[in-house]
């Protein structure tokens, strides 16, 4: 029980750098001696000390000594240079006796490699305490890791009657209430990538930027993706005039890019009858380190992931209000359940209901 404690506390620490780590893990460390921690880190920001190398050198500022103490580490250390030094030798370094892992490591540069290290040198190592809860903290990553690609998080409104919008000849009218916009920028904040179809873009003129809450410089900010595949973004939409955010457009076409602005990146890749193959994108995504992607719209593009049964997640906004249209423009829960998806929570927002979907494997 002591352990899963320290633990716990490690996986409360690895929080505090979620939307400023990534693609790198979450990852939180507690070094102990005598049933008390002396000393605490998590990885706070990209090419910042990792969670290890914070607790050392917390310690250290304190004047506390590391010999001898136990580390409880939610990650396996890294044995190889990256942005920082392996973890291994600081923790060689600090004279750990012990070090207690939650996960191991499954990036192809580890692979064991921190544990191997840490024993050739005659410190005692355990793994697998609190497992199940440092993998789901750092599922995106996992997940990364195994397939790479990212995982998909679909998020989708309706109106009381399933209806996706009202007269198509007019701006797309925003009818989810104030505390559910406010959910769809803390999952912006929580993704990597937002992708959207052009027509979207075409129409409704998004920013695909995370607004209304406070956020750290360190943030990382997600990269918006168009599925453009006959070059029909206009030029002066937000997306190729705002350089807040990388965009990336996903053509099939060659393009003369010479007067996109330098934040536009144009990728081609091949088409059928016109359409690209998301399985591509997400491969494409998933070499650029992108881990979470949030599908954004609109109606077609939803069902071009969820056909292919790629969606993981997905959260549906049913609004109170009643659309006045005569268009086919409609999403209902079918269209999650025909995808593998099941509900696994539903939760009241101001006057929407949002039920929450996940892939049953």
């Amino acid at each position: 029980m002591q352990d899963e404690f320290f633990m716990r506390r490690a996986i409360e620490l690895a929080e505090k750098g979620r939307y400023s780590v990534r693609p790198n893990p979450l990852v939180g460390c507690v070094l102990v001696r005598d049933g008390e921690i002396i000393a605490e880190g998590w990885h706070d920001h990209l090419g910042g000390l990792h969670a290890e190398q914070m607790a050392i050198a917390d310690a250290e500022s304190r004047g506390v000594e590391t010999q001898g103490s136990i580390a409880y580490v939610t990650l396996e250390p890294c044995n190889h240079f990256g942005r920082t030094p392996p973890c291994s030798e600081a923790l060689m370094w600090a004279g750990v006796k012990k070090v207690i892992v939650g996960v191991s490591d499954p990036n192809p540069t580890v692979r064991g490699g921190g544990i191997e290290a840490l024993t050739k040198e005659g410190i005692e190592t355990e793994i697998g305490i609190l497992e199940n809860e440092c993998h789901e903290q750092m599922s995106e990553f996992m997940h990364w890791c195994k397939h790479r690609r990212p995982k998909v998080l679909l998020k989708a409104a309706t109106d009381i009657n399933g209806r996706i919008d009202g007269d198509s000849e007019k701006p797309a009218v925003r009818f989810s209430s104030k505390e559910s916009l406010e959910l769809v920028h803390e999952i912006r904040r929580d993704s990597m990538a937002i992708i959207v179809g052009v027509n979207t873009v075409i129409r409704d003129n998004p920013k695909l930027t995370v607004r209304g809450m406070e956020k750290s410089e360190s943030d990382i900010i997600p990269k918006r993706v168009v599925i453009d595949p006959n070059n029909k973004i206009p030029n002066d939409c937000y997306l190729m005039v705002e350089s807040d955010a990388e965009t990336y457009l996903i053509n099939s076409k060659e393009y003369d890019s010479t007067n996109d602005e330098k934040h536009v990146n144009r990728i081609i890749l091949p088409s059928i009858n016109g359409k690209i193959d998301v399985n591509k994108i997400l491969d494409y995504l998933g070499d650029l380190e992108v881990q979470t992607l949030l599908v954004e719209g609109g109606l077609e593009t939803w069902k071009r992931f969820l056909e292919k049964k790629l969606v993981d997640s997905a959260h549906l906004c049913i609004s109170d209000i009643e659309l006045d249209a005569e268009n086919e423009d409609f999403f209902f829960k079918r269209h999650l359940e025909n995808a593998g998806l099941i509900l696994k929570n539903e939760i009241v927002l101001g006057n929407d209901r949002i039920t929450k979907w996940e892939r049953t494997q």
